[in-house]
């Protein structure tokens, strides 16, 4: 990376969304100034971009930052196709790397639903009883802990081991305390890492309120990306007390961090089948929570939601299930006001329009649906045509935002856009191709909605080899990145 300057000339650039002959940009005090055929470069530095790529810089709109940058720190758990082999995984990280005395062995990314053997409490203490381990499902909605580990953390008679949504975060907030200074630090590499892929901005939902600690970070120099910090229902009452309002930004960031939306959760995950649904699960029928759950009922979410909008806090509601679709978008309409639905990932056929007439906003990871297609065919047989339904949302005219929910899926836009465009990966035939959407519309959703660079626009921008409307999904996966730049700086730059 090099730092580069605000005043810049870019020759001969496509622009991305845009028919005709390559153009210079002129970019002066992080602006947009100019856009021509051959403009004049004075005393400004002259970057020739060599006929490659220009687009608005990308945005991901659902980021667990500290998440993200922990994961990137333990055990890979992605690759266990059963309890055994993640406990596999599990003893040999302990037999060639154990942590520290005293310290837990954490991985990540273990997807259980179809597995064929059940995760027990007793298959992680056969790897090694007297280390704690603590294994944290892909969604974050699911902990799997041996004995050691469930006794440090209040669940010594706990029967398998396997925690699951409020026990989970609470268990996953206590792994999570690592050092300021330590987590700063991968955070600041995470962000480095975003930046070469493009990203300019995030929505940062991470559960603990993160404005301050973002402030200390710019402070410190991590300054590769804008971050809109949201809040959770814990601390709204301290947010609405210092006279905060989305889109209000932080003192001292130099307006690089923003208040974000008011994040409330109403049920839980797919994989863990706590989504709360209006049809039970297979082999759930007739149980307790055999729909899923609620985690607020619907006077406590309007309740919420009044609170927030009427204190200028946007709402983002995490909805997965359909029945939890349904309740924040009654809520949603009770209240009057606007916000997203985090997810959508099971929407009733009836619900599409309410987004549109609602003005509801669909903030949606795509990859998702590649990782989960699986699962969805097994536990939401006969509705997947309105599972992960992008195009039934764009076909409605739904505003849709793209995101990851890193670390769920990789911080990566690249990587959504080609999920939400092909709905394929690993040479499979697309699930559903019906509910593909357009690559402009997926870039715009990718982009905090600009369509192209224009004069007047802040120069955020990122240049790539490609035209990634009209890339393959492959290409697009793996979309090779030349530069980035923030407000008229180089945040990533290979272009020499």
């Amino acid at each position: 990376m090099r730092s580069g300057t605000s005043d810049v000339l870019l020759r001969s650039a496509r622009l991305v969304g845009t028919a005709g002959d390559p153009v210079d940009i002129l970019i002066e005090d992080g602006m947009v100034r100019a856009l021509g055929e051959t403009i004049g470069s004075g005393a400004v530095p002259v970057v020739d971009v060599g006929g490659r790529w220009v687009a608005p810089g990308l945005w991901d709109s659902h980021v667990h930052m500290g998440q993200w940058a922990l994961m990137r720190q333990r055990l890979d758990l992605s690759s266990a196709t059963s309890a055994a082999g993640a406990a596999f995984l599990v003893g040999e990280r302990l037999r060639s790397a154990p942590p520290p005395v005293g310290q837990p062995l954490i991985g990540y990314g273990f997807q259980d639903a179809l597995w064929p053997d059940l995760p027990t409490r007793e298959l992680l203490d056969a790897a090694d009883a007297d280390v704690p381990v603590v294994l944290v499902g892909k969604d974050l909605h699911t902990l799997w802990l041996n004995s050691r580990a469930l006794a440090h953390h209040g669940h010594a008679d706990h029967p398998t081991g396997l925690l699951r949504e409020q026990a989970a975060f609470d268990v996953n907030t206590r792994i999570s305390a690592v050092p300021n200074g330590t987590l700063d630090g991968w955070v600041a590499d995470a962000v480095e890492a975003a930046a070469a892929r493009g990203v300019v901005g995030i929505v940062d939902l991470e559960m603990t309120l993160s404005i301050d600690r973002w402030a200390h970070r710019v402070a410190s120099g991590t300054r590769g990306l804008r971050v809109r910090a949201g809040v959770y229902p814990q601390d709204l009452d301290a947010v609405i007390a210092r006279g905060l309002r989305t889109g209000d930004v932080i003192d001292g960031t130099d307006g690089l961090v923003t208040m974000g939306p008011f994040k409330i959760i109403t049920d839980g995950s797919l994989n863990t089948r706590t989504a709360f649904c209006h049809d039970p699960y297979p082999g759930l029928e007739g149980t307790h929570e055999g729909q899923g759950i609620l985690t607020v009922d619907r006077d406590e979410l309007v309740d919420y939601l009044r609170r927030a909008s009427s204190a200028g806090l946007v709402p983002a509601v995490h909805a997965i299930g359909d029945a939890a679709n349904s309740l924040a978008l009654d809520a949603f309409e009770e209240v009057g006001c606007g916000g997203s639905i985090e997810h959508a990932q099971l929407v009733h056929e009836d619900d599409f329009d309410r987004f549109n007439q609602l003005g509801i906003t669909a903030s949606v990871q795509p990859e998702h649906a590649m990782d989960d297609r699986d699962v969805a065919d097994r536990y939401w047989p006969g509705r997947t045509h309105r599972a992960f339904a992008f195009g039934s949302l764009a076909a409605a005219g739904v505003t849709i935002t793209l995101g990851s929910d890193a670390p769920v899926a990789p911080l990566d836009p690249w990587v959504s856009m080609a999920a939400a465009v092909s709905r394929a990966r690993d040479g499979r035939e697309p699930w559903h191709a019906e509910q593909r959407v357009l690559s402009s519309i997926a870039l715009a959703a990718s982009t905090d909605g600009r369509s192209t660079l224009g004069v007047g626009s802040v120069a955020d921008l990122v240049i790539t080899e490609l035209d990634p409307l009209v890339a393959s999904d492959q290409q697009l996966r793996c979309l090779d990145v030349s530069a980035t730049m923030l407000g008229g700086r180089w945040t990533h730059f290979t272009l020499d």
